[in-house]
């Protein structure tokens, strides 16, 4: 028996329980499909939403069964997004940060699985309210947007929230995990998988800047920090609560705690924030990656990501006596 197999294995189809994080510029058609042929489920980042960008990534997954995330409040600016989207027939659709009540009824209809990414116990009510079919647990350690729980503390509770009042949603830990290790602790702490974001941002099919690269195999787990200075650089208003964690670095030197300042200045500093990042300059804006990249030592090939880390995962996991970590009969988590 898979010692990996889990309520989202037999749900979803898969091999392994990894879903890859919806990365926006970042997690393509490419990574999506290369980590579903590796057993997981690949996630294409909708971002704020470019419906000629979108049509090429899915393009790009080649017919490989994936899925799509969207930033939530971004998506109700031009909702015509996700029904040209539903129309590839993606396995699952992942909201953000926002109210997924617009979108739920089309989901639905399309039959994807609808995963609702969370960030406090407030979120996780929300979802089980609309109903989701999958539930993110997002820690602080995350890369890019997210809020201020910790995934060790975070996962376990929304777990136990989730046996006590809707016993058929799945659960999914994200924020920290790059490995196999990562990967077992999520399961035994009540997750039916994980979601993965920065461990596949440093993969070769991502579409990361080559100097961003670069710049996370010189990174270790301290060189990261939340702020909302990208999101004053580019002008993308973020809701209340949510900052992005990017690489410590000489755009974050010169104005994390000078976000006034910075406002100020956007005339100048938005074009060249959008320059450096383009030329993939990995000191003059945002590298988007989180807390695992302490455990990134190459850039490699999705399928090795994926593949190594299940099976790390399962030689951790023998001393739970090889067992399915589905949910026994009495409906607990094991």
């Amino acid at each position: 028996m898979n010692i990996l197999a889990t309520r989202l294995t037999r749900t979803l189809r898969l091999r392994h329980p990894i879903v890859s994080a919806p990365m926006a510029f970042a997690g393509g058609g490419a990574l999506a499909a290369a980590v579903s042929r590796a057993g997981g489920l690949g996630l294409i980042g909708g971002g704020y939403g470019d419906p000629a960008w979108l049509e090429q990534q899915f393009a790009a997954a080649a017919g490989e069964r994936v899925g799509v995330g969207f930033i939530t409040w971004s998506l109700r600016k031009s909702p015509s997004l996700l029904t040209d989207v539903l129309k590839h027939r993606p396995a699952a659709v992942m909201l953000s940060f926002g109210d997924p009540r617009p979108f739920v009824d089309e989901i639905r209809a399309a039959g994807a699985a609808l995963v609702c990414q969370c960030q406090d116990m407030a979120h996780v009510m929300d979802a089980v309210d609309v109903g989701a079919d999958i539930v993110v647990a997002q820690g602080a350690e995350a890369g890019g947007h997210g809020a201020l729980r910790g995934t060790l503390g975070f996962v376990p509770e929304v777990a136990d929230h989730l046996a006590q009042h809707a016993p058929a949603t799945l659960l999914l830990a994200a924020g920290g995990i790059g490995d196999g290790r990562g990967l077992a602790a999520a399961l035994m702490l009540g997750a039916d998988g994980v979601l993965v974001g920065t461990r596949l941002w440093a993969s070769r099919e991502a579409l990361a800047k080559e100097g961003h690269h670069r710049a996370i195999l010189e990174t270790d787990g301290d060189g990261t920090l939340r702020t909302r200075i990208p999101d004053i650089a580019r002008q993308i208003p973020w809701p209340r609560g949510f900052t992005a964690r990017i690489r410590r670095n000489a755009f974050t030197d010169r104005w994390h705690g000078r976000e006034e300042a910075l406002e100020a200045a956007v005339a100048t500093e938005g074009p060249r924030y959008r320059q450096a990042f383009e030329a993939g300059d990995p000191e003059q804006a945002g590298v988007w990656f989180g807390e695992a990249a302490g455990l990134v030592h190459a850039i490699e090939p999705a399928a090795v990501i994926v593949e190594r880390m299940a099976a790390e995962a399962a030689a951790r996991l023998r001393f739970h006596g090889g067992a399915s970590l589905e949910p026994s009969s009495d409906g607990d988590r094991r």
